[in-house]
């Protein structure tokens, strides 16, 4: 086995692995000590070996903290626990603008870990937050219920750009509506899905947190309180926008089939009136003899049929215009 250097490295210029320590605030520093945190972001083969060698963290940890799909949970390993969360992400380029990927929190008496397989502005907001706070994080539990309350604050900060998103998106549809501004809304409603689930399997593993951390150093129950009342908001809240967009994507949709059966109506009076004079026509068109046919013997008679035929067409239109087919 090979010592890994206990430093934090780098990819690319970047420091992918970060040793915390709660000095009025969360400090980063460059070497590992005994109850410091270790956030890693985006692991790469040498923050993995160090994991795995140094820190001795169960590779089956790290292989369900790369599981994108993972929901919030809670696994022991000897006296190793793993607690998953899910954060909200926005995406860049991608075809859904917000969603959320899993973090995990891994802790035995002396080793706190974090690892995400996504660069979110999660965690460096947290630590700026602690920083300017001046908190000092007293130990695991505190730390995994103030990630929750982030992860709540930031569910609700997305949340209002998804509102002002279908706000923006309603106003281009009043005026026009367009495949791609239909398309944006459903990409925002399946946002509200990640982001529903996402919250509910947050709540439900806080309380499993709480049945777990129950010594009396653990306890502080005004910030359980907060997090509980954020976590709610963001519930509700998102109920509610998912709500709003599901109302708006259904207007929408009944305003496109009362166009539509508008159009069609259209068509079918532009089809009945049409059909008077092609049927005439069509009647001089036979190879009958003329004799028989009215107005054919009349200098006049081939300007009498149109007049005629026009004459029957307007009058078929006014008929139907009072019947309120168009």
């Amino acid at each position: 086995m090979v010592a890994m250097p206990l430093f934090g490295l780098k990819k690319g210029g970047k420091t992918m692995r970060k040793y915390l320590y709660s000095e009025n605030g969360f400090v980063e520093k460059t070497e590992w000590k005994p109850n410091c945190w270790v956030n890693v972001e985006c692991p790469d083969d040498s923050d993995f070996q160090f994991l795995t060698q140094e820190l001795k963290v169960p590779e089956s940890f790290l292989e369900d903290i790369a599981d994108t799909d993972e929901r919030p949970r809670i696994e022991y390993e000897g006296n190793w626990l793993l607690t998953i969360l899910r954060i909200p992400l926005q995406n860049q380029d991608h075809d859904i603008p917000f969603n959320t990927v899993p973090i995990g929190i891994i802790t035995n008496n002396e080793i706190i870990v974090s690892v995400c397989y996504h660069k979110t502005d999660l965690i460096p907001d947290f630590i700026r937050y602690t920083q300017r706070k001046e908190l000092q994080i007293k130990n695991k539990y505190e730390l995994i219920l103030r990630l929750i309350h982030s992860s709540a604050v930031w569910f609700l900060k997305y949340l209002k750009q998804i509102n002002y998103a279908v706000t923006e998106a309603e106003k281009a549809l009043e005026k026009s509506i367009r495949n791609e501004d239909l398309l944006a809304l459903m990409k925002l409603e399946k946002s509200m899905v990640f982001f529903n689930t996402s919250i509910r399997g947050n709540e439900v593993m806080l309380a499993k947190l709480q049945n777990i951390f129950q010594e009396p150093q653990y306890i502080d129950k005004d910030l359980v309180e907060d997090v509980e009342i954020e976590l709610k908001q963001a519930h509700n809240t998102v109920n509610i926008y998912s709500d709003i967009l599901t109302g708006t994507m259904d207007a929408f949709a009944s305003i496109i089939s009362n166009n539509l059966n508008i159009v069609m109506k259209v068509l079918a009076v532009i089809t009945i009136v049409m059909s008077i004079p092609t049927i005439v026509f069509s009647a001089y068109g036979m190879n009958l003899s003329a004799a028989g046919m009215p107005f054919s013997r009349t200098p006049w008679g081939f300007l009498i049929v149109i007049i005629l035929s026009v004459v029957a067409s307007i009058i078929a239109a006014i008929f139907l215009s009072r019947k309120k087919f168009f």
